[in-house]
């Protein structure tokens, strides 16, 4: 980590250009995601990418479909909840030296990929789509048909400044299971867990050696009754330290101040669950040293024009030779043709077909509403479900993936300027 009287990350040409943004980045007024970052700041990986870092531990995932037990059910889900956050925010900084820019993804993208296990867990699927441009949301499915378990959600981001770059995360994701002993044909039977996303800012921005820190609280509500949450806190001026959580698990009929689970530590690193009945220490729970199992994704040539992959690789290696002119050259061709297309669909009155997921009426969802009434999410106080900035409520559409192949859009690359 860079000190204050280190600014060695931020490589000795790029100085000026680092400082001129930091500038921009203080007076804009707006999404800090249509500003163009120094090219040592940039990342080959786009968006949709991210969906992944949700199951990069297939047990773990898998763990909650296994448990006969409510309450021990709720707990394994807010274990492999806590467990996911080194990899969603924290892996980046570490394997890169600081967390880059991520590329915006383009109305269609795609990523498909899945994770092959031990013959006792399986494979798990992943399906991940941009399902909206403006505002930009990405959409996800990640699924293990042998435990019966699936996530499904949808995100997009909101970036603006405030003495750094604040990062609201909006939109959801919504865990479904069968319990063990439990008909998973009947939709009765299934149990449900909404999640919602913590907020993000970045830390070490003047030294050029950004990283992620969660901030506020993450909250989990199960359909069995079940609350957790998560609240999240850094290292300040003075004292604690980075990465820093504590959560709750109680009943709901039960409240907040009668836990039945607790938990706390650094997200990155490792945590301690304790039984708050028994006052004992149930586990500790170290993240940073478990080993991910690779995502297993079709060779490049093999892909669809509109996976992202494929459809970055132009960008993605001027990026990595550092030649920007023919990164800008090859984004710009993407921006261009899509900027096209939507006006082709505007003048024709059509909009884009989406492959794999569906615009819902959240409201016809009585367990999904019950839950987030639970969170507090359907007062409209600025902590709602926020639809109207992701471009709706997404939803997998499981008969649309059913012997899916590529090419998997009714246009071709020309959509991409190819």
């Amino acid at each position: 980590m860079a000190t204050k009287e280190d600014n060695s990350a931020v490589p000795a040409a790029s100085k000026t250009s680092w400082t001129s943004f930091l500038k921009s980045i203080a007076s804009f007024n707006g999404d800090l995601s249509s500003l163009t970052a120094p090219p040592f700041i940039l990342s080959t990986t786009s968006l949709t990418e991210y969906s992944a870092y949700w199951c990069e531990h297939p047990a773990l995932f898998v763990a909650p479909a296994r448990e006969p037990d409510p309450a021990k059910r709720s707990l394994l889900v807010l274990k492999w909840f806590l467990s996911t956050l080194h990899q969603q925010y924290c892996s980046r900084s570490e394997k890169l030296g600081s967390e880059k820019k991520p590329l915006n993804p383009f109305l269609g993208e795609l990523f498909l990929g899945r994770w092959e296990e031990s013959e006792d867990i399986g494979e798990t699927r992943l399906i991940s789509e941009q399902v909206s441009h403006h505002p930009p949301a990405t959409a996800y499915s990640i699924v293990n048909a042998k435990h019966g378990i699936e996530l499904q959600g949808f995100n997009a981001q909101k970036a603006s400044f405030s003495s750094t770059i604040q990062v609201k995360q909006l939109g959801h994701a919504y865990l479904s299971l069968t319990p063990p002993g439990k008909d998973r044909s009947n939709p009765a039977d299934q149990e449900h867990y909404l999640i919602t996303l913590p907020n993000i800012h970045i830390e070490s921005l003047i030294y050029g050696t950004p990283y992620v820190e969660l901030e506020k609280s993450t909250k989990i509500a199960s359909s069995s009754g079940y609350v957790s949450r998560i609240d999240f806190s850094g290292k300040g001026w003075l004292s604690g330290k980075k990465n820093t959580f504590s959560a709750v698990l109680y009943k709901e009929s039960d409240g907040e101040k009668h836990p039945l689970y607790t938990a706390d530590g650094q997200w990155s690193s490792s945590f301690t669950i304790r039984d708050a009945r028994a006052k004992k220490d149930v586990e500790t729970f170290t993240v940073s040293s478990m080993k991910t199992t690779p995502l297993t994704i079709a060779p490049l040539e093999e892909q669809d024009a509109y996976e992202s992959r494929r459809a970055w690789r132009d960008v993605a290696q001027g990026i990595e030779r550092g030649d920007m002119d023919a990164t800008s050259a090859a984004k710009s061709k993407i921006e261009v043709a899509q900027r096209e297309l939507r006006k082709k669909e505007k003048e024709q009155g059509i909009e884009w077909e989406r492959r794999f997921f569906k615009r819902v009426n959240e409201k016809e969802d009585h367990t999904f509403m019950r839950l987030a009434t639970m969170l507090d999410l359907t007062h409209g106080n600025g902590a709602g479900i926020d639809s109207d900035r992701t471009g709706g409520v997404w939803r997998f559409d499981e008969a649309r993936a059913v012997n899916a192949s590529p090419p998997y859009h009714k246009l071709g690359s020309e959509g991409l300027g190819l």
